[in-house]
């Protein structure tokens, strides 16, 4: 059966299908998180899609020691992502940034001849960073040994991965070592294919994690996700001089936002203050903008650990990411012990006056208003949410019709499969009412365009509740 008829020959009957009608809009992302930082494990500048804390655990390494120093920060990517998963998110995409080239540790199997070791096979850790230096190798038995053994401990409290590998013909050892999760394996230079290794070598390379990482490696790593789906994006935060907070990235970020924006990608930055002190937070240093929010003050996990406000920043993403566009953050719960302060009121007032999202203890910990930086019309959350929900909507609905026919038939199926879309919207009360119109002159016929016209009237939140009380 065609459903394009070019020409019509020889007799019969021809049947022309068109699916206009069938168009609608499909399934839309709207709590995708992307988050870049500093890992002790993991690829380099490559973007990694995790579903869980257990996956981001496998691929970026622990947490590390908390807290760092000016000289050595904290690692920030697994903490950081730790929090947006128990804030609620389900996806998450994950790039690791390092300042300048991690070093991946590395050891030598061995071969003893005569009075000198030689070098048998060249042994990797699978990716750069110090978590390889907790890896172990041995010969077992040690007697008479039989075979190579290679484990590896994240925390004293996971469990220990061991890999064990006949010993025999170094080629053979290299072969089957090429599933290894934990090394990479060659042969040394000069050596031997049917050699046998009988020593391990001391670790000969420290691995390193490029922890110092600056704005301009953040920027980098921010790059890759400019593709990706991603709904909301954040920035691991670390102790000392490499604090990334609204203030110390806030231009990375919106330079971030308005290039994804202008890809028709867009997406919510969330960052957290730069001091829990609010006479040290300037208004002037809030950059009003209806994609960032700025969070503060920092949370305390359940084993008392104090963590800065960037961590509440991403705690916020996940809670941001597990809500309907529609859904305010107002007065919503997170999932942090405790705050490392807690505002009085008239302090409360004073950071909510800069547009800031101010964390509060109410019957646990919640936001006290869900709103953005933006001193306009996209002051709450949720109506930026719903715009962009829409816009995306637009987009999909419109491009099966790029190509098509420009002209009154399709410009009302158009309009129909977008009627649909933004009825939807009413029905999930994201709008409650809207207006629509599909056009085109002649002369934007001629051009290939038309124009799709919009009135959208977003819910908005209920941010107060007036009680008037008559006594009697």
């Amino acid at each position: 059966m065609s459903e394009t008829i070019g020409e019509m020959i020889l007799p019969g009957t021809y049947i022309e299908v068109r699916s206009e009608g069938l168009i609608s809009v499909g399934g839309i992302a709207t709590g995708n998180v992307g988050v870049v930082g500093t890992a002790n494990r993991g690829p380099v500048n490559e973007r990694r899609i995790l579903g869980s804390l257990a996956e981001a655990l496998d691929t970026f390494g622990g947490a590390g020691n908390w807290p760092g120093t000016d000289d050595a920060p904290a690692l920030t990517l697994t903490r950081t992502i730790e929090q947006i998963f128990k804030g609620g998110a389900s996806t998450v995409y994950a790039v690791r940034v390092a300042n300048g080239t991690p070093a991946s540790a590395d050891w030598t199997l061995t071969r003893k001849e005569g009075a000198a070791d030689k070098d048998v096979i060249d042994l990797t850790a699978a990716s750069p960073g110090s978590w390889a230096n907790d890896i172990k190798l041995a010969l077992t038995p040690a007697d008479t040994p039989t075979q190579l053994e290679i484990s590896y401990k994240r925390s004293p409290s996971s469990p220990t991965l061991k890999e064990s590998y006949a010993l025999g013909k170094a080629s053979d050892m290299v072969a089957a070592m090429a599933g290894s999760q934990l090394v990479t394996a060659a042969l040394s230079a000069a050596t031997e294919a049917n050699n046998t290794p009988d020593k391990v070598s001391n670790q000969i390379t420290t691995g390193s994690d490029g922890a110092t990482a600056t704005a301009t490696q953040i920027s980098g790593g921010l790059d890759k996700l400019l593709a990706e789906p991603v709904n909301i994006v954040t920035v691991g935060s670390a102790a000392g001089k490499n604090a990334f907070d609204g203030k110390t990235i806030g231009a990375t970020l919106l330079a971030h936002l308005e290039a994804t924006e202008n890809e028709g990608r867009e997406r919510i930055a969330v960052l957290g203050t730069w001091d829990d002190d609010p006479t040290k937070i300037s208004a002037d240093d809030v950059k009003s903008n209806p994609r960032l929010i700025i969070v503060g003050p920092g949370i305390v996990t359940d084993d008392g650990t104090k963590l800065p406000a960037g961590y509440s920043a991403a705690l916020v993403a996940g809670r941001l990411a597990g809500l309907a566009p529609h859904v305010s953050l107002t007065n919503k719960d997170v999932a942090a012990a405790a705050l490392t302060r807690n505002y009085t009121r008239a302090e409360q007032k004073n950071l909510l006056n800069k547009q800031l999202l101010v964390l509060v203890p109410n019957l646990g910990i919640r936001v006290l208003k869900g709103i953005t930086t933006d001193t306009g019309a996209f002051r709450q959350i949720s109506v930026r949410r719903i715009v962009d929900y829409a816009k995306a909507g637009v987009r999909i609905g419109s491009n099966p019709y790029i190509g098509k026919l420009n002209n009154g038939r399709v410009r009302a199926a158009l309009k129909a499969t977008l009627d649909g879309f933004l009825s939807g919207m009413v029905l999930d009360e994201m709008l409650t009412a809207y207006q629509l119109d599909v056009t085109a002159t002649r002369a934007q016929e001629i051009a290939g365009q038309a124009i799709v016209t919009m009135l959208l009237q977003p819910t908005f939140s209920i941010d107060f509740v007036k009680v008037i009380m008559n006594l009697g």
